[in-house]
């Protein structure tokens, strides 16, 4: 029988990035300041949400004008929550394992054990060149970031931790304090066959990019099948933009408009340089690889998750994405504040309604 533990959990990405989460000149009621998002993680968290994912940007760019920094923007949403989980986003370059394993086990006793880390592998060449990163092949990416997370897991976790890697060396080295246990749990992005692969063997959490659930359960059952042989175990989050209104066609309507009203260059900058993520896998499978102009103006394609319509329509599409695997799903809505009081008062209920029912069947067929 499937428990209240294997509940699909919901989180939200931090507005810590103005411009919103679509490249558009549609109004967005959304800020990027601290007021705005400590108000609103105070809203997800009285209206059932598990998660925070706060960005990781470095410069302006594609309708981004201003970024305030992820780890230290995830600690002040941390001190104005009591429950909420804040996952930090961090890019190894910019990053030492050293100095990311010591921030994150600080933050983690200030916080009794609710930060946690979305290790990115890819984002923009461009800002690696404007701060002087060596920006790497692709797949080498994949590489590293592998290495910096089992060195954060080894300085968690191990005395004297050593490690003699290609990217990281270690040597004796003993952090103390340790974070309190459980440990704080490692995301990570991607959808090319080296990010499936590295998340089957040591990511706790896998994002993946908005799709439908039948594209989403060949990514599951890749990355399942290689983490078991690997034993290991991986959940998946799966990236879309909500839109819940009153009827289906309200909210089509703010589709209609998000996308007529797409900044094009800001979109255009943003696919040229996705180009050197996604596509710049060998097999061309990464993240990005076959998104249309409209799925562009969202970040992360979140449109192709469709949980575009009515509360009823969006929690069943839900239903649909975890029965094709999805542990988590990963919101990003147009007027952050309203719409995530709105998702968690209409939706996130329906979708616990849901699964209480399929729970019920379970049982009567046992």
């Amino acid at each position: 029988m499937s428990s209240h533990s294997d509940a699909i959990k919901f989180a939200y990405w931090v507005p810590n990035v103005s411009g919103g989460l679509v490249i558009s000149n549609i109004e967005q009621r959304t800020g990027w300041d601290i007021d705005y998002n400590r108000k609103l993680a105070q809203i997800a968290e009285a209206n059932g949400f598990d998660y925070a994912l706060s960005q990781i940007r470095f410069t302006a760019g594609y309708g981004a004008d201003n970024q305030h920094e992820s780890v230290s923007f995830s600690h002040a949403l941390l001190a104005a929550t009591t429950t909420l989980k804040v996952i930090a986003a961090i890019l190894p370059g910019p990053w030492n394992p050293a100095l990311a394993a010591k921030q994150i086990a600080t933050i983690n006793h200030l916080t009794n054990g609710r930060v946690s880390v979305n290790v990115v592998s890819g984002w923009f060449r461009g800002e690696f060149a404007a701060i002087g990163e060596l920006w790497l092949d692709h797949d080498e990416r994949y590489r590293r970031s592998e290495e910096f997370i089992r060195a954060l897991r080894g300085i968690w976790t191990e005395d004297s931790f050593t490690l003699k890697g290609d990217f990281y060396r270690f040597t004796n080295y003993s952090m103390k304090p340790k974070p309190i246990e459980p440990l704080p749990e490692i995301f990570q992005g991607g959808s090319s066959r080296a990010a499936r692969d590295m998340a089957s063997r040591v990511s706790d959490w896998y994002f993946t990019n908005g799709n439908t659930p039948e594209e989403i359960l060949k990514q599951v059952d890749d990355i399942r099948t290689k983490a078991k042989a690997n034993g290991h175990k991986v959940r998946i989050g799966v990236n879309a933009f909500a839109i819940a209104r009153e009827s289906e066609q309200e909210a089509r309507a703010v589709l209609d408009e998000i996308i007529a009203k797409a900044n094009p260059e800001a979109v255009q900058g943003f696919a040229d340089q996705v180009k050197n993520a996604g596509k710049a896998s060998p097999e061309g499978e990464g993240n990005w690889a076959k998104s249309s102009f409209e799925d562009l103006v969202q970040y992360n394609d979140g449109f192709r998750s469709n949980l575009i319509g009515t509360p009823e329509q969006i929690a069943e599409r839900i239903l649909k994405l975890k029965d094709a695997g999805a542990d988590l799903i990963l919101l990003g809505f147009l007027h952050f504040q309203e719409e995530v009081e709105f998702f968690g008062k209409r939706v996130i209920p329906l979708v616990r309604e849901l699964e209480a029912a399929r729970d019920r069947e379970l049982v009567a067929a046992e």
